[in-house]
């Protein structure tokens, strides 16, 4: 019981729930089942990319491109639309899933052949990925009115009265549970964050590790690309501008340690809802946009001091222990 009490989703659970009972006290049809859905919706990008990004922190590293790569990958795909109509859908998903898989497959490269910090990988591609998008677009937009209806009208479409988007994000979600808790690679990923150099001696190829986690990373983000360019109807240069800062804060306030091996995919669900709740709960009660920045950036400051602490203290009981033992 006090192992549920103390997890960080449970906690982040209960603070979720406080924050929706704080403001339907204030605005009651907030909590209504069918604004809830919209919520959810609305979050369901940000989702899927913490989700991304959680295997790609577990690992030690960092992807701050996937907004740049969301961007071109969405770009591509509203070219596409505009140059083919008739192009199916299912095509179409798999161009921008490719796509998006190949640019994080070029970060993941750089990250383990070159051996370059990630951080810097990922600023450098951030800038090169949003740099194609001007030229292949010569800086011009592709308007809602030059995308067939069938290209927008997927993510929109309900089903069992939910948004195909929505549904993908649940299906993103299982899968990455399935992947992190049943899967030999989804426990690779916690080995290598955790301790990469017991991961060598257990026969784990770190760097591969890191390689396929941007490769993750990178798919999903691409995927995003063409359900968020199809659900607003417009691709231009700067779609999802500073977005990578949203996934990064996501992940932390979440649970999971930036220090790498620390952190769940509940974690990481529960972090897009929290930022999600935020965004679309503060202006509706009338809170400057200079509160909801605040109260973002205090859930983050929180929840890496609770890493942190989290750390600290495992490292004394296990020195306890080992003085224990002599």
């Amino acid at each position: 019981m006090m192992r549920l009490v103390k997890s960080r989703e449970t906690v982040l659970f209960a603070a979720l729930c406080l924050l929706l009972a704080l403001i339907a006290s204030r605005f009651a049809g907030f909590v209504a089942p069918g604004n809830l859905a919209r919520v959810f919706n609305d979050t369901a990008p940000l989702m899927m990319l913490a989700l991304g990004q959680m295997v790609v922190i577990l690992t030690r590293c960092i992807d701050l491109s996937v907004a740049a790569n969301l961007a071109l990958t969405g770009m591509v795909c509203a070219m596409l639309n505009v140059a083919m109509p008739g192009l199916p859908i299912p095509v179409i998903l798999i161009i921008a899933t490719g796509l998006g898989a190949l640019m994080g497959l070029a970060n993941g490269l750089l990250v383990w052949k070159l051996d370059i910090p990630p951080i810097v990988v990922t600023l450098g591609t951030m800038t090169i990925f949003r740099g194609i998008i001007f030229l292949i677009s010569d800086g011009k937009w592709v308007n809602a009115h030059e995308m067939s209806a069938g290209f927008t009208g997927f993510p929109r479409a309900a089903v069992l009265g939910l948004p195909v988007l929505s549904w993908i994000a649940v299906l993103a979600v299982l899968a990455f549970a399935v992947l992190m808790a049943r899967t030999a690679l989804g426990r690779s990923f916690y080995a290598v964050g955790g301790n990469p150099h017991a991961a060598v001696y257990a026969g784990i190829n770190v760097g591969r590790t890191q390689c396929i986690a941007f490769v993750f990373s990178g798919a999903l983000a691409g995927l995003t690309g063409y359900l968020w360019v199809a659900r607003y109807a417009v691709a231009y240069v700067d779609i999802a501008g500073g977005f990578e800062l949203e996934v990064v804060a996501a992940c932390v306030i979440g649970g999971i340690s930036i220090a790498g091996g620390i952190g769940s995919v509940g974690g990481a669900v529960l972090g897009a809802l929290f930022l999600g709740v935020v965004k679309n709960a503060l202006p509706v009660v009338n809170i400057s946009p200079f509160w909801q920045l605040a109260i973002s950036g205090s859930a983050i400051l929180i929840a890496v001091a609770l890493n942190s602490d989290a750390r600290r203290k495992t490292g004394r009981i296990i020195l306890r222990k080992a003085e224990g033992g002599q």
